[in-house]
């Protein structure tokens, strides 16, 4: 057997596994969903400068899309990969856009656009990577 070559099993195989993950990760990904934007547009909560640095809502922004990018990818695994990237950075820009708008103490900023690009980034190419080694 080549390597280079898998297997009609070995391919089955692979593709059952990730059908079983995508199973798990179509019913969290609307549920992580809906609470991110509850989150992202919520009005803002002052918080004790105390424990936090400056920027630290830039490494929050990367996390949170980070994981929904892994989720979203896991959940819909048969999407092209440009399709999956425009409707998260789109997303990603909504969510800014409509912080400026709804005037809740939040603002329009372009670094955690960056962030969320970065972390959405992220989170597919993890997705991929743990892929590959399945």
């Amino acid at each position: 057997m080549n390597p280079n070559n898998p297997s009609c099993c070995q391919l089955k195989n692979i593709k059952l596994h990730l059908d079983n993950y995508s199973k798990i990760f179509i019913r969290v990904l609307p549920i992580y969903w809906a609470f991110l934007t509850f989150m992202l547009l919520r009005p803002s909560v002052k918080v004790d400068p105390i424990f936090l640095f400056q920027g630290v809502d830039k490494v929050v922004h990367f996390g949170i899309f980070t994981v929904l990018s892994f989720c979203f990818m896991a959940a819909l695994p048969r999407l092209r990969f440009s399709v999956s990237l425009v409707i998260l950075l789109v997303y990603a820009l909504l969510t800014e856009v409509f912080q400026g708008i709804m005037k809740n103490g939040r603002t329009f900023e372009l670094l955690d656009i960056v962030a969320d690009t970065a972390g959405i980034l992220t989170g597919i190419f993890i997705y991929r990577q743990m892929n590959k080694r399945k």
